[in-house]
């Protein structure tokens, strides 16, 4: 074996850390590295169209794989593309290493043509952010942004000038064990007996889950059980928490329904599980809380905490649950279960009256349908703004399916990208793209990247042309819709050009059948939906101030309408409740 160069031993431990691909747009001073990713046999490269769809890709392939996923962009512009989809990984805590490649080095600094400086502009982005000007510095370098990027889950950031990435590799290099995997964290003995003590104190207890829950789901239930805990979730919480859930009473914040709400501010304990919850509007103020979470930071920036708790939910439950006293009171349970079921019969309509005659078709219409002949284990990507509400209210978890968003960041276009990262794990399984037509148009070039690589995608595409969302905050905000309606082409004629499958369905009864057909298709699908605008009801009693973007809320109750068969998981668990 011949001497390395740099960008041989940069790919060489990329691939050593369980890298499989690295998603980017070639370019000069990043050729050094693509080319030694064409001669390397275990990691592929994967040409997407536009940089920002490569961040999101690689950060939607961590979440789905738990391990370290990489993406690279060329120097000045081609890296600076990368910081949106960077930043969702990031807030996401999905491992990703980014390269950004860097001008020459001996031009940094003196105003060279595309010359940007990547080491400050992703410091808000990352847990680490280094340039490699110095062949000496790998892989020792290397090796720590991938460990920060594994063990503290988040990104970190590799610059490189070109003509350093073709430099020979420092001869007697240290390569060190890498680290692919995180550890458990166990609360200390005093935090656990503290708690253990507020737990048997109280009388209503609830629990609030977020995606700190991931792979803690028998532990919750068993907790739950022993203390008949109501167990509410955030939205990034639904897929790990809602299923096989008997104690479940749905979702608080912006797009909640059911008695979440009501459980979290009537109970006097309430126990945030593995959750960053950003809308404290909706936490209550007079009752006590415990945190717990993996992530120190977080513990107590959204709410007055009467006890922190530093350790992953699994592992704290499991210390947990053998010492607290068993509750034999299910008033309060029962109670809050009763207020989800009532809560739910009392929307449900809104997706059920008189749907299959509805032109332009009910969006909830199109999510129902699109829950009941999804497959058992599919991966849903979720466009940001009314795509999040409709996968809130309408996707059916079940311990299986994945559901995938900008749940953190908030950023438009995330669906399509994302869903490129999840399919190139594994082509066989369904990967549906739910996409709003703004955010499909935002990024719509990497629908050829669906195309290129064959990749078997389905995007349904909720066509309502105009940016739903935004008109609500302005709505409620007392101002009138302005710059939101957007001029559409026939995006299935489109998908069409491209070479993929694509079909638009303009009335209801031919919705199924369209669905159906496209997730028949071997290859790329884009089924375009015409969609009401105006589908979602607004509560009747609502202030501009419960409203503010997609922030903040200084309301309670902001959206209201139907839930899919989350009302059949809510009569049943109803008809479970002991009678005396």
């Amino acid at each position: 074996m011949g001497k390395q160069n740099v960008s041989e031993q940069f790919v060489d431990i990329l691939g050593r850390a369980g890298v499989k691909r690295l998603y980017g747009v070639v370019g000069d001073s990043l050729n050094p590295v693509v080319d030694a990713v064409r001669r390397h046999p275990g990691i592929e490269w994967i040409q997407v169209r536009h940089e920002e769809t490569a961040a999101f890709a690689a950060g939607a392939e961590a979440q789905i794989t738990g391990s370290l996923a990489a993406c690279a962009g060329s120097c000045g512009p081609g890296n600076l593309h990368l910081i949106n989809g960077l930043y969702d990984a990031h807030r996401s805590m999905a491992p990703v290493l980014a390269l950004a490649s860097h001008i020459p080095s001996g031009e940094i600094g003196l105003g060279f043509f595309q010359e940007t400086h990547p080491e400050l502009l992703f410091q808000e982005c990352s847990h680490y952010n280094e340039m490699i000007s110095n062949p000496q510095q790998m892989p020792r370098l290397l090796q720590t942004a991938i460990q920060h990027a594994i063990g503290r889950g988040g990104v970190s950031v590799v610059s490189m000038p070109g003509d350093v990435a073709s430099q020979p590799a420092p001869e007697k290099s240290v390569e060190h064990a890498l680290v692919t995997s995180r550890p458990t964290v166990r609360p200390g003995d005093e935090e656990i007996d503290k708690l253990c003590k507020m737990v048997d104190k109280a009388k209503r207890v609830t629990l609030f889950c977020g995606s700190g829950t991931a792979g803690a789901h028998a532990e919750v239930m068993e907790f739950a059980e022993k203390v008949k805990a109501p167990v509410g979730h955030a939205l990034r919480g639904k897929e790990w928490i809602q299923y096989d859930n008997p104690f479940d009473v749905g979702m608080s914040g912006l797009l909640g329904y059911g008695a979440a709400y009501e459980a979290t501010n009537e109970c006097d304990l309430l126990i945030l599980l593995g959750t960053d919850f950003p809308y404290n509007a909706f936490l209550p103020t007079d009752v006590k809380i415990v945190q717990v979470d993996v992530r120190p930071e977080r513990l107590g920036r959204r709410s007055k905490l009467d006890l922190a708790v530093w350790g992953d939910v699994r592992e704290t439950l499991r210390c947990l649950t053998p010492m607290v006293k068993p509750k034999s009171d299910r008033k309060f349970l029962d109670r809050m279960l009763k207020k989800h079921a009532d809560a739910l019969e009392g929307v449900v309509k809104a997706y059920t009256r008189k749907v299959e005659k509805h032109v332009p078709i009910h969006p909830e219409y199109v999510a129902s349908v699109l829950d009941e002949i999804a497959d058992e284990d599919a991966v849903f990507t979720v466009d940001t703004g009314m795509c999040n509400v409709w996968a809130a209210r309408y996707l059916t978890p079940n311990g299986k399916r994945r559901v995938i968003g900008s749940f953190s960041h908030g950023s438009m276009a995330n669906a399509l990208p994302q869903a490129i990262g999840a399919q190139f794990t594994d082509r066989n399984r369904q990967v549906v793209s739910m996409s709003g037509d703004g955010g499909f148009s935002m990024l719509m070039g990497d629908f050829l990247t669906l195309v290129q690589y064959n990749l078997p995608v389905k995007v349904v595409l909720f066509n309502n042309s105009s940016l739903g969302m935004v008109e609500l905050e302005m709505l409620v905000g007392g101002l009138p819709s302005f710059g939101t309606t957007n001029k559409n082409p026939d995006f299935a004629a489109v998908a069409r050009a491209c070479g993929a499958y694509g079909v638009r369905v303009e009335k209801p009864k031919q919705l199924e059948s369209a669905l159906r057909d496209a997730f028949k298709h071997k290859g790329p699908a884009l089924v375009d939906v015409v969609t009401d605008p105006n589908a979602l009801s607004i509560p009747p009693k609502i202030s501009a101030d419960m409203v503010t973007g997609f922030a903040l809320s200084a309301g309670k109750i902001v959206l209201d309408g139907g839930v899919g068969r989350m009302l059949q998981m809510a009569r049943s668990n109803l008809r479970n409740v002991p009678r005396p």
